[in-house]
Order: structure tokens, then C-alpha cells, then sequence
């Protein structure tokens, strides 16, 4: 078997192979609607092995968009083999690493669950960077959220609060392993442009006339069931510790409610324990564990 770039002519195969496997892997990037536009380029290296018969067996794709190229990574849209040798893994490696110019490092998340494919990254000389855990909330009563005197919250005003978003986010995520890569209102706009986005379901919290958090509430789907997928939830250092998460929190479980979705899914970091402790508070409980792996490129020759 060889390594093959991927060529348009096996984009069909690529996506097959991808949804056959994605419950193996992490699917952030796997969905349906990721895959239905994608093409091998500059933002998208991917490569694939192939058996006697032509058929695809292996395949390493990157994510090196704007975003990720900013913060000198690229992300592992898929890294995998239908054979658990780790040949497969290094043929697909050396392959990959053909990209890195600019970059210091690629990173992966893998599910806890999958016990093979951990222990051929680890034996690969990737290092754990950190946790990362997915919690759902099924349709529950929303407590009551109340803001103190000088407070509110209002709908994200597109072609208006791009910078807002922007400064918000960047500043309390600045100290946040995996998010710490500021955006810019350019990457903000797009979010809006997404189908994804809700009206109404990004929220901006303000005191007096200061913003000082944010929470942003996508349609998303888990497991094929639609649900809402919140991200970012942000409240600036300043104002942390003074109870206006957990109200941002519940106003937007409210919006979701009013909005006929069932259940509600996010995101948390394993050292972010505070967060955590107040999603379980309100709520939320734990389906999900993967872990990041980040391979250094600094070093290589």
C-alpha cells in the first residue's frame, strides 16, 4: 500500500470513508454539512491509502484555514486507519508533515472511548495538551435569571458588533488552552453567514453601556437529534465571579425553550472546573470525553 494524494476524482470515496468512521474519531468536522463542500487544497491537505483494489483504507486531512493559521496550528480533520498499525499512522504523517511550513505544532482530538487509537498517538511522540468534555442538558425547567441594577442583555446586531464579539471573546478566552488564538470581525461575520445561526440566539451582556459578555446559541444536531449547540460563552476577567455567567446561562436555556429545542449541548475544558461545576449545577451532565493531542513542529528537520 501507498500513500496517495487526494485527488478530485476521490472526493466521493474520501467523504464515504469519512462518515463510515466518524463515531471512531472526533466529528467536529465530519458532519454532513461539513463534508458536502469539501475539497483537498491548500486549507484542506489530505491524504489517503489505498489497498490492492483501489479502495481507501487510511486517511489524514488537516484544517489550516485563517483561523488555525493565526495561532500557528493546523487541526486534524480526520487521522485514520481501518487497520490499527501504527505503519498506516506513519506513512500518513510523513505525508501531512509536507504542510507545516509556518506552522508549530498539529493537534487531534481523540475519544476517550477509543483506547487503540490513543495508544498509537501516544507511541507517536504526540503529547497530551489537554481534556475536553461534552455535556448535554435534556429538556428540563429553566430557573429564573435576574441581572443586577445596570445590566441587560441584548440580541448581536450583524454589521454592527463584529469588534464587540471580537474584544469580548478575545479577552476572556486570552488564558484558555485551545482558544487562545485571537478572531477577528472578518471570522465573526462568517459565523453569522452560517446556516447554523439563529437570530436572536447570539446575546450580548452589557453594564450600562460597557459590553462585558456574550453567549452564542447554534442549531446543531448529536447522535441525529436537532438540539442547540452553545459557544462561545464569554464574560470578560472583570466581571467574572459575580454570578453574571450562570444568569447569561439561563437566559439563553430560556431562548432555547422558547425555540422548541429539547435538549442543549457544550463544550468544556477539563481545568475549567468552575465552568463545569456550573454547567452540572444547572443542569447539564457529562456525555462525552476526548483528549487533545498536540504533535511539536518546531523541532523537526
Amino acid at each position: 500500500m501507498e500513500v496517495k494524494k487526494l485527488k478530485k476524482d476521490r472526493i466521493k470515496d474520501f467523504i464515504k470513508h469519512c462518515k463510515k468512521h466518524r463515531n471512531e474519531v472526533d466529528e467536529s468536522f465530519l458532519y454532513d454539512e461539513d463534508l458536502k463542500d469539501f475539497k483537498p487544497n491548500d486549507e484542506n491537505p489530505t491524504y489517503i491509502v489505498t489497498d490492492e483494489l483501489g479502495d481507501i483504507k487510511a486517511t489524514a486531512s488537516l484544517i489550516i484555514d485563517d483561523y488555525h493559521k493565526s495561532g500557528k496550528r493546523a487541526r486534524f480533520r480526520i487521522f485514520h486507519s481501518e487497520f490499527n498499525d501504527i505503519s498506516y499512522y506513519d506513512m500518513l504523517l510523513k505525508a501531512i508533515l509536507k504542510h507545516r511550513e509556518g506552522l508549530d505544532n498539529y493537534f487531534i482530538f481523540i475519544p476517550m472511548t477509543n483506547k487503540k487509537l490513543n495508544g498509537i498517538i501516544k507511541e507517536m511522540k504526540f503529547n497530551v495538551e489537554r481534556y475536553s468534555f461534552l455535556l448535554m442538558r435534556k429538556d428540563l425547567d429553566v430557573s429564573k435569571y435576574s441581572f443586577p441594577k445596570d445590566y441587560k442583555i441584548r440580541a448581536f446586531r450583524p454589521g454592527l458588533d463584529e469588534e464587540i464579539y471580537c474584544e469580548i471573546r478575545n479577552k476572556a478566552f486570552k488564558n484558555l488552552k485551545g482558544n487562545d488564538t485571537p478572531i477577528t470581525p472578518k471570522m465573526v461575520k462568517k459565523i453569522t453567514e452560517d446556516k447554523d445561526y439563529i437570530e436572536g440566539g447570539l446575546m450580548i451582556l452589557l453594564h450600562k453601556d460597557k459590553p462585558v459578555g456574550l453567549i452564542r446559541l447554534a442549531d446543531d444536531e448529536y447522535e441525529n437529534e436537532p438540539m442547540i449547540n452553545i459557544g462561545p460563552f464569554a464574560i470578560i476577567p472583570e466581571y467574572q465571579n459575580k454570578g453574571l455567567g450562570r444568569n447569561l446561562l439561563r437566559a439563553s436555556l430560556k431562548f432555547a425553550k422558547e425555540k422548541s429545542y429539547e435538549k442543549t449541548i457544550l463544550c468544556v475544558n477539563g481545568e475549567n472546573e468552575r465552568a463545569k461545576a456550573l454547567y452540572i449545577q444547572e443542569g447539564f451532565k457529562q456525555v462525552e470525553g476526548v483528549i487533545c493531542y498536540k504533535y511539536d513542529l518546531k523541532n523537526l528537520k
